[in-house]
């Protein structure tokens, strides 16, 4: 018998886990102190509503941290690598996070919500404690809380007329990571063009939990006519599409530039940000590692790795590890993300599977490369 994940009081329930139940979901994850979908049961499925159709997802342990007040911009300027000044209102950026040694801890999107109010969309990690305490040491006139906000991701390329017929004809002039408050009769979020996949698509980030099951059903006869389907973030058009898992990709402890993620920092502003002088070392003497997209040898995987498999060059030396590997449908091969030496980046290698079967790995890109 499988493990299953208990339910019960402690890890907290999204706005739309009622829904989740009664469209048959089968497996949970927790993400973010809360229990995320993570299977309805035929994955395949979800790969071709995801990648032909629509799909809806419960992001909703996608959780906030709202940063408001006189001083939000200088705390949000502080903790962010890329920075958020120049950002306008009414858009959001993808914005990766470093404590004080350049290690990666939250990869974000920030909102510009107002000038004065931001809301930072977190990966998986304490990142709320994290900015009360900067907030705190630096003594900035800021409140940092998590709001009432819920997202829940509409995908694929019949997202747009999914929503186009909920809401209107305007939605489609949304620009990529741009947002807009609105309401849907008496049910109110932020739609923003945004989610984790590259097949476009919508975040709803609804502001009353207590319209979770409405909005999810409304979305849901919305898209009944183009195929919509229950999924969760797909593990595997995220890696076809060079989307980063915080974790699952670097089990917390590698720095952006090891991950491909210098073009989203912008490491030569003037001001201090946490991070700063160490990330401008590393990228004047090179990062020991990178992250690499590849394709392994064998038969298909059904289902993602569950641990990192240790990784060899040609004279068995350890080189890293291969962290996620998942049967690619585009591809038709198992396709898969290894943190490796730098000096070994971009060659072929080999590695381990927890039973100590060997696979050949093929170098296909540095993840990030377009």
């Amino acid at each position: 018998m499988s493990p299953e994940i208990a339910i019960g009081s402690r890890v907290r329930k999204s706005a739309f886990y009622e829904a989740t139940i009664a469209h048959g979901v089968k497996q949970f994850s927790v993400y973010n102190h809360m229990y995320m979908p993570t299977s309805y049961g035929d994955p395949l499925a979800e790969y071709e509503a995801l990648t032909k159709n629509v799909a809806i997802w419960d992001v909703g342990c996608e959780r906030q941290v709202e940063i408001s007040g006189p001083n939000a911009i200088e705390l949000v300027e502080y903790i962010s690598t890329r920075g958020m000044r120049s950002c306008k209102e009414g858009r959001s950026r993808y914005t990766p996070i470093c404590d004080h040694q350049g290690v990666l801890i939250n990869d974000p999107i920030m909102l510009c919500i107002g000038f004065d109010r931001y809301w930072v969309s977190i990966a998986d990690g304490d990142l709320l404690l994290w900015i009360q305490a900067i907030n705190e040491e630096k003594k900035l006139n800021c409140s940092v809380f998590e709001p009432d906000v819920s997202p829940l991701a509409v995908q694929g390329p019949m997202a747009d007329q999914t929503m186009a017929d909920l809401l209107g004809e305007w939605v489609r002039g949304i620009p990529f990571f741009g947002f807009v408050e609105t309401n849907l009769d008496d049910i109110p979020f932020v739609i923003c063009r945004s989610g984790w996949s590259g097949q476009g698509g919508f975040e709803l980030f609804l502001t009353d939990q207590s319209k979770g099951l409405e909005l999810w059903e409304r979305v849901w006869k919305s898209g009944e006519p183009y195929g919509i389907h229950p999924g969760t973030p797909n593990a595997v058009e995220r890696i076809e599409s060079d989307l980063l898992s915080y974790r699952t990709d670097c089990g917390a402890s590698a720095s952006p530039l090891e991950l491909g993620l210098g073009r989203f920092m912008d490491l030569e502003r003037e001001d201090d940000f946490i991070g700063k002088q160490a990330l401008l070392l590393e990228k004047s003497q090179g990062s020991k590692r990178k992250l690499v997209k590849i394709t392994l040898s064998g038969e298909p995987l059904s289902s993602p790795t569950e641990e990192p498999w240790p990784a060899f060059d040609d004279s068995d030396n350890r080189i890293g590890e291969i962290r996620v590997v998942a049967w690619s449908p585009a591809m038709q091969a198992n396709l898969g993300l290894a943190l490796i030496s730098s000096d070994k980046a971009g060659s072929d290698f080999y590695a381990l599977s927890v039973g100590d079967k060997n696979y050949r790995a093929t170098h296909l890109s540095f993840f990030g490369e377009k």
